[in-house]
This record gives structure tokens, C-alpha cells and sequence, in this order.
């Protein structure tokens, strides 16, 4: 069996703590930040999502792979993750809609991916000493070299990921004809967000993160969106730049996670590093206008620090993460702006937050 013909293969992470496991089958070394995803489902949107660019993915669901992987389930032109950790790896898949298994599915990107390993450890390890930088290798006989370069690994702090992401030449999506035109600064978007916006009516222009205010202008949209991405979002001061010029002109703005942080940045609010982020699927969040509650998708390891929006007169939250009563959405008082932290186009789910499209086409007619 090809199970018993596995290489060994660790994770080590950079305060020195070794976890072993074995390669599925790609030899060599990934570094990253090691973050958990504690979804049941939706692995390959997790691999895709331009939000995990540069980090190592441990799956808290014990089997990955055996739904296989289907061509249209992806959220950006491939994978995304620097590599995966996880405890069973299925070599066999069983779904009608599959095209196809994991396993080819990594050795097409070339992605490394190590099994056998006692998640449950790691996870418990993250949340009691925090996300950290790491490193997955089937070099185990060289671990001192390991260290060495994983020391000299740069943080996810104060790093600009976004720009690795974000397209480099303007695009269309959607129907020429909808009703409402959508120009959005691409931090790292979601495919599933341009399918919500475009099913809503919506034509949008997606533009590079680099665009200035009056790129985005010049298609004449209805509103703008800025989208989710990677890395720290303090070093975006572009972004910040075109968001802080859409809320002074009064513009329909709508912003996701790494978007909703640059937000609250241009409005001199500022975001802070978790200890270990939120990652999954069944994150409970609390709509304050409405009182109703969410359960949600998120992936973010920064976010808006609640103190110091505290002393912005200017700026009101909307939700807040019932975990740990972290900020989960803002509005700009007396303009046309709003933004959250989760994922409301969340795919393949939860859905309860997909309203949220809903608010913001309602913002366009206004």
C-alpha cells in the first residue's frame, strides 16, 4: 500500500518544537506562518483563497482529500497555501462531481504536503503559544539548517502580501449589460465574491492593487468594493489612499476582511496582530443593529483594534466576534460605507451573512 511506503517528514516550528509526519509524496521544504482551519468542508476554497498566500494550513478535520477536488469549486487561478498539515490524507476520493483527486491535484502545483501528523497537538500548541512562523520538510536530517533559515524567515508583520496577489492587469466579470457597475481594488479577491456581486445585477472591473482612486473612477461605477487579501494590511497605504477618497466623496463603499481593515486604517483606526487568528467556517458573530446572530466564514489574523476605534467619534461597529469580542464589521457614520471581518460569500458556506451583497446593492440605489 502506498501508505506504508511514505517518507518521514517534520514540522518544526520557529520557537523549535518538532512535529513529525509523513510527505504524501512531493519531497522537499515550505515555510510559512502555520495557521489552523477548523472547517468540516471546503478544503480546496481553503488551498485557493488568495487569503492564505504564504502560510502553512493545518486542517483540523481529520480526513482531507476523500471528496476529491472539482474545477469549479477554486477561489483564485490556484492554489494558494505555502502547504498543508493534516492527520489523514485519503489517497482515494469518492464523489460523482469529482474531476479528479487531491493528490494530482498537489502534484500539478507542485504543493508540499505532510500527513500522520498529530493535529490536535499542533492546534492545542497554536492556541496556547500563538501563530508563529514554520516550516514543513522531508530533509529530517538536517534540522539545525532548518532552523537557521527559518529563523531568518520574515514575519507576517509589517508585510505587504497583497501585492504578490492582486491581479496585475485590469479585468471584466459578469454581464456588460446589469444594472449596476461595481469597480473593485483586488487585495486578493475571492472568485465567489464576483459571482455574489454578478448574480446581484452587477458588471465589475477588478483592478490592481496599485490603481489610484482615479482608476477605479474611470469606469463610472455605482459603488466600489475593496476586497480580502493577505498579509499585514498596515503597510497598504495605497489602498488606504483610494478608500480614504471614496468615503470623503460619499461613494458607496463596501470592504471584506483585508479590505475592512484598510478601511478602518484610512479613518486613522488602527489593526493589531492576533494571537492565532480566526479560521473556519463556524465562527459566531453578533449583528448589533439587528440583534440577530451569524454563524460565519473567517480567515484573518489581523485585526481592527477595538481600543482605538473607541476613540473614533467617526466610526461605529455593526458586529462583533462572539468568541472574543473582537470587532466583525464597521460602518462610517453619515457616509455610504460599510465593511466586515468574515466572509459573507462564504462557499460552500455557512450563508447566513450573504445579505450583507443584499445591503450593498440596497446602498447603490440610494
Amino acid at each position: 500500500m502506498k501508505y506504508k511506503e511514505l517518507k518521514k517528514a517534520i514540522l518544526l516550528l520557529a520557537d523549535g518544537t518538532v512535529f513529525e509526519g509523513k510527505s504524501i509524496g512531493i519531497e522537499g521544504t515550505s515555510f510559512g506562518e502555520v495557521c489552523y482551519n477548523t472547517g468540516m468542508t471546503g478544503y480546496q476554497e481553503i488551498f485557493t483563497d488568495p487569503s492564505y498566500f504564504g502560510q502553512l494550513m493545518v486542517t483540523t478535520n481529520a480526513h482531507i482529500g476523500n471528496y476529491g477536488v472539482n474545477d469549479d469549486e477554486v477561489e483564485s487561478d490556484g492554489i494558494k497555501i505555502a502547504g498543508l498539515i493534516c492527520r489523514n490524507f485519503s489517497f482515494t476520493h469518492s464523489r460523482e462531481r469529482s474531476s479528479g483527486s487531491l493528490e494530482e491535484y498537489f502534484e500539478k502545483n507542485q504543493l508540499l504536503a505532510i500527513t500522520d501528523v498529530d493535529t490536535r497537538a499542533v492546534v492545542s500548541y497554536i492556541r496556547e503559544n500563538g501563530a508563529m512562523n514554520a516550516v514543513i520538510s522531508t530533509d529530517i536530517n538536517n534540522i539545525e539548517e532548518l532552523k537557521a533559515k527559518l529563523a531568518e524567515f520574515p514575519s507576517m508583520v509589517g508585510l505587504d502580501l497583497a501585492s504578490t496577489v492582486s491581479t496585475k492587469e485590469p479585468y471584466f466579470y459578469g454581464d456588460e449589460n446589469a444594472t449596476y457597475k461595481i469597480s473593485a481594488l483586488d487585495l486578493g479577491i475571492k472568485t465567489n465574491i464576483l459571482r455574489n456581486l454578478a448574480k446581484r445585477d452587477c458588471y465589475i472591473q477588478v483592478f490592481p492593487n496599485t490603481a489610484s482612486f482615479k482608476d477605479l473612477e474611470a469606469f463610472q461605477p455605482d459603488g466600489y468594493f475593496l476586497s480580502n487579501g493577505p498579509g499585514d494590511p498596515e503597510p497598504l497605504k495605497n489602498a488606504q489612499a483610494v478608500a480614504s477618497e471614496i468615503i470623503e466623496k460619499d461613494l458607496p463603499l463596501f470592504g471584506i476582511c483585508l479590505g475592512h481593515q484598510t478601511i478602518a486604517l484610512s479613518q486613522g483606526v488602527s489593526t493589531k496582530k492576533m494571537h492565532n487568528g480566526h479560521r473556519g467556517i463556524n465562527h459566531p458573530v453578533k449583528n448589533l443593529i439587528t440583534g440577530k446572530g451569524e454563524i460565519t466564514s473567517q480567515n484573518h489574523g489581523f485585526v481592527v483594534d477595538k481600543e482605538s476605534l473607541a476613540k473614533n467619534e467617526n466610526v461605529e461597529i455593526t458586529h462583533i466576534h462572539l468568541n472574543d469580542d473582537t470587532v466583525a464589521g464597521i460602518r462610517i457614520k453619515d457616509k455610504n460605507c460599510f465593511s466586515v471581518q468574515y466572509h459573507p460569500e462564504a462557499n460552500p458556506g455557512p450563508h447566513d451573512s450573504s445579505y450583507l451583497f443584499d445591503q450593498f446593492i440596497g446602498n447603490l440605489k440610494k
